[in-house]
């Protein structure tokens, strides 16, 4: 076997490693927290059936984009028959989180933490603590995903960060499905006035457990619960599904990125509402990366409000992300893009414009691939086939996790 043909081996072993750990954490996680995670449920929902709201807090980079993708979900629900429910995103950009949450933070809102395990940034978990314990003396509701003094603590069991912010982002994925469940039954909730039957609508289809009828809270929880269990399944097939099927474009994405960085090259990234926070993820990735690895040149074409609603206003939603590759974007630079549909305008735009300046573009979409993968715009394609949007999103972001580890691994080899 040649030198480049074992290394290609070694790289795919890799993968499927990285594969099996994300199965055997969700499978372990899931298994340990079901019941738990069903009765959040229901105590956020009476927080919120009383005018509370979220508060999502995070200090370090990463955990900001998790503190922007939990408030974006619950703000504008991108599954039909879901309400909108009010939620907050502090971050450091807004000054100190705990005196941040002093002038926001009231008795019956919900507070969830991000980064109070943050390894290679211990300031900035102890900001994050801080900002928790002010939460909590306010009266709120409080969720950390460590040992942080919170009322509810959620350990994803994993010392890989990466494994714990995937397992965390199914976590608040599911609290925001299924919180939804007990409002529809109105009985159970203090403060709401109780009625016979539930009225599920639009959304019913989510909760293929849930008779007609109203029924004790026990009956309920159940319900929620093999819900849970039912959603935790699915995402880890997903993700089996997205790293399998896709091993040779994520291989070759890698080698393409680590040439891009080591001739001097920079990657942007972008994407739309959801997927616009897993973008800032992975530019936290490249910028401030775990276990020792260098530091990369990124760009998150998300971050500048004042450019994109510029652009939003004058020209067109279309161009918000294309004017910026126009801007930053250099012949060697690489481009990553994450969609859910692969429809997207302006990430299709962006695409295009990316292969015009020779840009090395890579594309993290879900359903089918829509037109990115079907019309091959993009030099490297991810699909992630499924049509639930917040399954599709924790699977791309074992996806662009995986890619960041590869991305040294094939400097390793090369080495």
């Amino acid at each position: 076997m040649s030198g480049a043909a074992a290394a290609a081996e070694r790289l795919a072993g890799r993968l499927d490693e990285l594969r099996e750990r994300r199965a055997r954490a969700n499978a372990a996680f899931f298994a340990a927290e079901d019941e738990r995670v069903a009765r959040l449920c229901h105590r956020m929902a009476e927080r919120f059936a009383r005018g509370g709201r979220l508060l999502a807090l995070g200090e370090s980079p990463a955990a900001r984009s998790d503190a922007r993708h939990v408030a974006v979900e619950f703000v504008h629900p991108v599954i039909v028959g879901k309400r909108a429910l009010p939620a907050i995103a502090l971050s450091r950009e807004g000054g100190s989180l705990a005196r941040q949450v002093d002038l926001v933070a009231e008795p019956d809102d919900v507070a969830i933490a991000f980064g109070t395990d943050d390894a290679p940034s211990g300031a900035a978990a102890a900001l994050t603590v801080a900002a928790l314990e002010a939460c909590a003396r306010r009266g709120c509701l409080t969720i950390a995903f460590s040992a942080a003094g919170a009322e509810w603590e959620f350990a994803p069991p994993s010392d890989d960060p990466f494994v714990r912010q995937e397992l965390a982002e199914t976590l608040y994925h599911v609290l925001w499905e299924l919180c939804h469940v007990f409002f529809d039954h109105r009985g159970l909730l203090e403060g709401r006035e109780a009625r016979r039957v539930h009225d599920s609508g639009a959304s019913s289809f989510l909760y293929p457990f849930l008779g007609e009828t109203e029924r004790g809270l026990e009956d309920v929880m159940e319900d929620v619960r093999r819900s849970v269990v039912l959603k935790a399944e699915d995402v880890g097939a997903l993700r089996e599904q997205t790293l399998s099927d896709n091993r040779e474009s994520l291989l070759a994405a890698a080698a393409a990125l680590r040439a891009s960085f080591d001739a001097g090259g920079k990657l942007l990234a972008l994407g739309n509402g959801g997927s616009a926070t897993d973008a800032m993820d992975a530019v936290a990735d490249f910028r401030e990366p775990p276990h020792g690895w260098p530091p990369r040149r990124s760009l998150d074409l998300t971050e500048d409000a004042g450019i994109l609603t510029a652009i939003a206003n004058d020209i067109g939603t279309d161009a918000i992300f294309s004017r910026q590759v126009i801007a930053y974007g250099q012949s060697g630079d690489a481009l990553l893009c994450l969609s859910t549909s692969g429809n997207s305008r302006n990430v299709i735009e962006a695409l295009a414009e990316a292969r015009r300046r020779e840009l090395v573009t890579v594309a993290m979409v879900g359903y089918d691939g829509g037109r990115v993968a079907q019309e091959g715009l993009a030099d490297h394609v991810v699909v992630t086939r499924s049509q639930h949007i917040p399954r599709i999103q924790e699977a791309q972001a074992s996806a662009y996790h995986a890619l960041r580890e590869l991305v040294e691994l094939v400097g390793a080899d090369a080495a």
